[in-house]
């Protein structure tokens, strides 16, 4: 066995005896790499290399969007943006058959883009349709898992901090504003197959329906929520158009929500400390998180591991469709217990060189990894989401598990459709040139 096998083994096993030993993952990360550099000292770099890898990892002007965002959607969060949002899209849906539900799936879609996170979008929606929607008699149960999945459209569509994450994982050969646009159609897709499984659901049902808007109050509601949708236009519309770039998005982000929270009166200007504190710690535990993992994938660099994997799966395997779907089950695998963020900077530099060769391009290959991982948001041990979720709508998780069954098969058959369908990421980046 070679002595690169061996690092391997050793560096695997160690990160999964320690995350079933409930270390957290970023300190897992960090120390399977620093034994396995201990094993092989006599060939490698001395330790200060880890300290290197993990300070020049974060040493990029990109990854300074990734605190403004945060900090935009916590001020989104607690600024009446949600509530603006849910009211617009009841006025859209809520006439239909199981509106309410749809409503969930429009409003989590509009604040997730918004707000960049699906935990802010599952705990802002949540806390305020599982009541009303429990009142209109769905289970809470039910609520719950639709808005568990739902939430994660706003990983897909921009701004998005995993898809900035993915572009520095990918070397730059994905761009930002390429992958920000890639993800419209697929997290469009996502949505819009969420609410045609809810719609079979409430005539099977029977789920109530409301009383259809005028047009003149959907005018009046859209009005209401106008400016906070415009923050999408001037984000994505900016960055596409070449005006600023993502990092200078972000600041333009944070300052035009806090404009808009200041404006309709849900926050003071003495609230802002709180919320600086509280995207502060979020930050820390993302860029530690990313430290750790940038030494990770360097170690991977050193023992050519990339190679190793590319050389297996295309000597064993010559159909690129399988190759594909084995790549695919095994981050669906990887997502049941690893966070989104480090399970991208781990195996994006292992499988990208393999689904480049088969003629995949990046930005394609960033949709599908984070596409794919938002499942695992979703599923027991690890998912975030789906703890939220659950505590957001006051029931446990083995009650949500077996209504959350079909919404997972959905964003399966999505998740393959967006592989083995190239052009529902890739349009419109190549309609944008980006």
């Amino acid at each position: 066995m070679s002595i690169e096998v061996v690092t391997i083994l050793v560096l695997f096993v160690s990160f999964f005896i320690l995350l079933m030993l409930k270390v957290p993952v970023a300190y897992s990360i960090g120390i399977s790499t620093t034994i396995s550099l201990l094993l092989n000292i006599d060939r490698m770099p001395g330790l200060t290399t880890i300290a290197q890898r993990m300070t020049t990892g974060i040493d990029s002007f990109a990854l300074l969007a990734i605190p403004f965002f945060v900090f935009a959607g916590e001020i989104m969060k607690r600024g009446g943006i949600a509530n603006r949002l849910i009211n617009f899209a009841k006025s859209l849906v809520a006439s239909l058959p199981g509106g309410l539900a749809y409503v969930n799936v429009l409003a989590s879609m509009l604040f997730g883009a918004i707000s960049g996170s699906a935990i802010a979008a599952t705990s802002a929606i949540g806390s305020i349709m599982t009541d009303r929607m429990e009142d209109d008699g769905y289970p809470r149960e039910f609520s719950a898992s639709v808005n568990i999945t739902s939430s994660t459209t706003g990983l897909l569509i921009p701004p998005s901090n995993i898809l900035i994450v993915y572009a520095l994982a990918s070397g730059g050969t994905a761009s930002v504003a390429a992958l920000f646009i890639a993800g419209y159609l697929p997290g469009i897709l996502l949505g819009v197959a969420l609410m045609g499984y809810i719609g079979f659901v409430a005539i099977r049902k029977n789920f109530a329906k409301g009383e259809r808007t005028p047009i003149i109050e959907i005018w009046i509601y859209f009005r209401k929520a106008f400016f906070s949708l415009l923050l999408l236009l001037i984000v994505v519309g900016g960055i596409i158009a070449g005006i600023f770039t993502a990092t200078e998005a972000s600041a333009i982000a944070v300052l035009y929500a806090g404009i808009l929270a200041l404006i309709y009166g849900n926050m003071t200007v003495k609230d802002f400390p709180d919320i600086l504190l509280v995207s502060a710690k979020t930050t820390a535990v993302v860029m530690f998180l990313i430290c750790t993992s940038m030494a990770m994938s360097w170690l991977f660099s050193f023992e050519s591991i990339p190679e190793l994997m590319s050389s297996f799966l295309l000597e064993q395997f010559s159909n690129k469709f399988v190759i594909f779907l084995i790549i695919n089950v095994i981050l669906l695998v990887i997502g049941t217990f690893m966070d989104i963020t480090p399970a991208v900077l781990i195996f994006t530099p292992i499988f990208l060189p393999v689904v480049t060769a088969l003629g995949m391009h990046p930005v394609h290959f960033g949709i599908v990894i984070v596409l794919n991982l938002c499942i695992g948001l979703c599923t027991p041990p690890v998912g975030t989401v789906l703890f939220v979720g659950s505590g957001v709508a006051k029931v446990s998780v083995s009650q949500v598990i077996k209504p959350l069954l079909p919404f997972l098969a959905i964003m399966i058959i999505v998740l393959l459709l967006v592989v083995y369908i190239p052009e529902i990421s890739m349009f419109l980046p190549k309609l944008f040139n980006l």
